[in-house]
Formats: structure tokens, sequence, C-alpha cells
């Protein structure tokens, strides 16, 4: 099997934050060819949006998969959680031999690892890829793991587009098992922050419960958490209820309760159905909107 160049076509599977991110990342080390299909596409309100992102970032944008993937060595998959098996389905048909497919995506291992029994059927060569913190902005320099029995090509091949992948493992699902088990601390913690400052706000205490927590752990700027994390909760909400649900899935795979996870879901879910502008990095105002939202 050849190895990946620059020269070599590129394709993604989802086109929103974290596609035009790399797009924009890589500068000099951007593939001559380079082609997308989202299927924000065949909605009619929002595909002259995704057409002017393709225009944007000078994306071949396409109809449907058959027309991204054509010629494609490398794919990336980059849709909500939920999507991810229906995305490596849609895809299989059209896929070529030796294609390297990473799913992007913030999958359980046991998702992924039916994604990857499709692709490898279809002749594509499965890894499961995990991007371990925000894409902005860090862009493509964001750190990511790479699993599965093709993770050696996969590794050669993000590195020819200056990317900074490292090896998880040579099975599928142990990238994405260190990712979900990591959303339950960090997705937890934004849907328990969110659930104690907006009841402290209500009942008028936000400054003293800060000023506690603070003196617990100093190591921590809450204010600043806090605020950040409604406004992951507020403007990716419901991308972050569809990874938690996944989290859900894997710990109740591992024998563990996952109360925590499920909850954490709802409530990512339920900040984000609120349809709230977060506004500017202020704790007080951010509160004050959701509030008046619930």
């Amino acid at each position: 099997m050849s190895e990946f160049t620059l020269s070599d076509p590129v394709a993604f599977i989802g086109f929103g934050e974290a596609a035009g991110a790399f797009v924009t990342g890589w500068a000099a080390a951007r593939p001559a060819t380079l082609s997308a299909f989202d299927v924000k596409t065949h909605q009619p309100a929002q595909r002259p949006a995704m057409q002017a992102r393709y225009d944007r970032h000078d994306i071949a944008g396409a109809d449907g998969p058959a027309g991204a993937l054509h010629g494609a060595a490398l794919v990336f998959s980059l849709v909500t959680a939920d999507q991810a098996l229906d995305a490596a389905a849609d895809a299989a048909a059209h896929i070529g031999a030796g294609a390297l497919w990473l799913d992007c995506n913030s999958c359980a291992p046991d998702t992924k690892i039916q994604a990857a029994q499709i692709i490898e059927a279809a002749g594509g060569r499965y890894v499961d890829v995990a991007i371990m913190a925000p894409v902005h902005p860090k862009r493509h320099l964001v750190p990511m793991l790479v699993s599965g029995p093709h993770a050696d090509s996969a590794i050669r091949a993000l590195q020819a587009l200056s990317m900074r992948p490292q090896l998880a493992g040579d099975r599928v699902g142990q990238a994405s098992s260190i990712k979900m088990l990591r959303s339950v601390m960090i997705k937890g913690m934004e849907a328990l922050s969110a659930e104690c400052f907006l009841a402290a706000r209500r009942a008028g205490v936000e400054e003293q419960v800060l000023a506690s927590l603070e003196g617990s752990d100093p190591d921590i700027n809450w204010r600043a958490r806090a605020s950040y994390n409604l406004e992951r909760m507020a403007v990716h909400g419901g991308r972050r209820a569809s990874e938690m649900r996944e989290v859900a899935a894997t710990v109740s795979a591992l024998g563990v309760p996952n109360a925590m996870s499920a909850a954490s879901a709802h409530w990512q879910d339920s900040v984000a159905g609120l349809g709230v502008d977060p506004g500017p990095d202020d704790l007080a105002l951010r509160l004050d909107r959701i509030l008046a939202a619930l």
C-alpha cells in the first residue's frame, strides 16, 4: 500500500467546525485536492450557508458521499456522534480500495467497532481517531489519539499534513475509550457547574459559592471555568449531548453504572435546547440569560 502524500485527494464527510479548523490550519501542508459532503446540503434552509462554507474554504462540495469520496486516499469522518455509524454505512459503497477512513467522531468503542466492520468489508482501512481538545485555537495541531490495525499508516498520513497524532494502540476502540472516559469528567463538570451556578445565581449567593470553591480549590479559576462551560453548553450542547450518550453506553458496557453520564447528556441537551446566545464572557450575564429562558 503506497504512503499518503499531499498530492493524494482528501475528503471530508461532515464539514463543520473541526473540518474548517483543519483546513485553515494546514496552510502550506494543504492537500492539492479537497472535497467534502455534509448532510446539511440536503436541507433547503441550510444549503446556502453550507455552500458558502465550502466556497470560503475553497472546498469542492459534493451532493452526496459518492462525489466527495471519488478518488480520495484519506477520508476524515467528522459528523455528530449519533450519525457516525450511518456515515460509515452511507460511504461504504463509494470508498476506494485501501482508502484510510479516519473516524474522528466522539463515539463509544462498540460503535466504532461496528463502523470498522462496515468500512473494512467495503475495502477501506478504518482508523479510530479521538480528538482530545477543542479544535480552536490549535486547529490542525489539536492533540489526537489514533488506534487500530492501520494506525501506523494513519499517523504517517496525518504527520504529512503537519498534524500531531499519537498512537493509542493497535485495536479499534482504544483511542475512543480514552476519549469517552475522559468526557465523563470534562462534560460532567460542565453539567455540574451549570446546575451549581444557575441555582446559586437564582438564590442570590453565587459570589459566596464562588468564594467557597476558590478557597477549597484555588488552582481552578471557578468564575472563568463556569463561564466557559456555560458557553460550551449553550452553543455546542446538542453535539455534546450526543457524545455523552455514547459515553453512557461506554460506561454501561464496562459494567459500571452510568447515571452521571446519562444525566450530563440530559443537561447538555436541555441548555442547548433553550437557544440562548451566551453573549460575552461574563458569568453573571450568561447565567441571567439562561435563567430567563428556563
